[in-house]
């Protein structure tokens, strides 16, 4: 039987790059943005293109890392270690953003599993990834400590440099720009957020198009950190954040922690596959797969506790839905 030949490490690298978190608007695509009415059924008069604006997310990353003069990311960019205490200013902008999400947007959580929750030093993996509240429902359902560290997009983060400034003051990012950079400082970060007892989080999507109540497709970059890391893996559900209004209805559940040797069962190597060789790749792909069938289900029966009927007033949807992206079309049949 025909055997493909190894991936080039440019392959590998590329399959990691993606698994930062997705709030990139670079993968959307050409559909019309949300009103704050229901959507119409019947077809409407094409609207006039916008304006491109200098620096968009919609702009390749790789363009954007050039013009920047550089594309540092991870522990890179931090430039220091991903602490697991809670700072003053941390505390200070997550009450402020507790008062903006749950009274003035009055957003409504159901959060389930915290008691689940190991003390730290583990990777927690989030799906489905459909909005910008997505991060803040992770915060949400953890503790104040240890602090969550994303491992999200830089070009959809970084849109001004006071914008850069702040959140590396505060943490809790480690940025990807989906250049090509590499595999190995992301592992090293993640090693780092690990041995420190703070929390990993991934959304391995890779983008927030993709069905409203279902995953999509999981990419193995966070696969491969779990080999190469061996930490305890916390599968993450959520649902609802597609869309957004006042009052809107959102769900999380924390599902038992697990681990690599748990995921593959019998298929679990007695010892680690040599880094980026073909079975390594292999295995990454059962991995995921094995962590699809875990959080898939649980994300379909949280969805319908998140969708009111079609009655119900959406106010501000559209600024709510679109208030963290650049407004632009998302494809939900993906």
């Amino acid at each position: 039987m025909h055997q493909e030949p190894p991936p080039a490490e440019g392959a590998v690298t590329a399959e990691v790059a993606n698994a930062a978190e997705p709030t990139d608007q670079a993968e959307a695509t050409d559909q019309a943005e949300p009103t704050d009415a229901e959507p119409a059924q019947t077809s409407v008069a094409p609207r006039p293109q916008r304006r491109a604006r200098a620096g968009s997310a919609r702009l390749a990353p790789q363009a954007l890392a050039d013009a920047r003069g550089e594309a540092l990311e991870g522990l890179n960019w931090l430039g220091r270690d991903p602490d697991s205490r809670a700072s003053i200013l941390y505390r200070a902008l997550r009450l402020l953003a507790r008062f903006l999400l749950f009274v003035l947007f009055r957003f409504r959580v159901r959060a389930e599993g915290r008691e689940l929750l190991p003390e730290g030093g583990y990777l927690l993996v989030g799906a489905a990834h459909r909005g910008w509240m997505d991060p803040f429902l992770v915060l949400h359902a953890l503790p104040t400590e240890p602090r969550a560290w994303f491992l999200g997009s830089a070009p959809s983060t970084f849109t001004s440099r006071t914008r850069e400034w702040l959140i590396r003051r505060v943490g809790g990012l480690l940025p990807v720009w989906r250049g090509g950079v590499g595999i190995e400082q992301h592992v090293r970060a993640a090693r780092a957020v690990v041995a420190n007892g703070a929390v990993f989080v991934q959304m391995p999507e890779g983008t927030i198009n993709g069905p409203a109540g279902r995953i999509g497709p999981f990419r193995i970059g966070w696969a491969l950190i779990a080999l190469r890391t061996r930490a305890t893996i916390v599968p993450f559900a959520m649902a609802g954040t597609e869309d957004l209004y006042l009052g809107k209805r959102l769900a999380s559940r924390i599902l038992p922690p697990t681990t690599v040797e748990d995921l593959l069962a019998a298929d679990a190597p007695v010892e680690s596959p040599v880094e980026g060789s073909k079975q390594e790749l292999e295995l990454a792909r059962r991995l995921t797969d094995a962590l699809e069938a875990r959080i898939g289900p649980a994300v379909d029966e949280l969805q319908p506790w998140t969708v009111d009927p079609p009655s119900h007033p959406r106010r501000l949807r559209r600024r709510l839905t679109w208030l963290l992206l650049h407004p632009g079309g998302i494809n939900r049949e993906r």
